[in-house]
């Protein structure tokens, strides 16, 4: 398979994004906010195809990855169009699902995806949005990133990942649990988006004036 573009125009959305349509190629292993994200049917590589209206992130965000071409923390892009990107299919799981199912993650992931951050910014990216869902723990017990849209935004106060690592020395800790349910992560993350982070916000301004 090597005409992209087809498959691209297989998948069909609704007005709220529901996808009606698409290539019998294509299995669907995830949606997010801007995209539904399809594994090709014999190959190594998913095709991400952005909702109508999405057509400016689908640019940036290969742009992104066409910048960060041969690092190993990230997923090789091998074809872009106006609403879609194909890059390398990676196997493994997110931090957020080794924290809900057990998986121990070790000081070494932390520092690997410090070392990836430090990559996009040699690159001349601002990454920002750094949160569990987009780290993922590869079978070989080394991480890669995914969902670059947002490596160039410029946000001054985005230290959402510096706040990750800090809450993982209280991770590594062994009373804290290793396992924790779906729901608790989930309204972590919403605590923090919602009420943490306008104040970190807030105070580094004010800090500034």
């Amino acid at each position: 398979m090597n005409d992209y573009s087809d498959l691209a125009e297989s998948i069909r959305f609704d007005n709220d994004y529901t996808i009606l349509a698409a290539a019998h190629e294509c299995s669907l292993i995830g949606v997010g906010r801007s995209a539904a994200v399809f594994k090709i049917e014999n190959e190594q590589k998913v095709i991400k195809v952005f909702f109508p209206g999405f057509e400016k992130t689908a640019a940036e965000e290969a742009e992104i990855y066409q910048l960060l071409s041969g690092s190993e923390f990230y997923p090789a892009v091998y074809d872009a169009g106006n609403n879609y990107l194909v890059i390398d299919y990676v196997e493994g799981k997110t931090l957020f699902q080794c924290l809900n199912q057990g998986v121990f993650i070790k000081k070494q992931h932390i520092e690997e995806v410090d070392e990836a951050l430090g990559v996009a910014r040699n690159a001349g990216l601002k990454p920002s949005d750094v949160h569990l869902r987009n780290i993922i723990l590869k079978p070989d017990g080394h991480i890669m990133m995914i969902d670059l849209a947002r490596f160039r935004q410029n946000k001054d106060y985005d230290q959402q990942w510096e706040d990750l690592k800090r809450a993982w020395t209280f991770y590594k800790s062994w009373y804290f649990p290793k396992k924790m349910p779906e729901r608790l992560l989930n309204g972590a993350a919403f605590m923090y988006k919602k009420i943490m982070m306008p104040m970190i916000e807030r105070s580094a301004k004010s800090g500034n004036e």
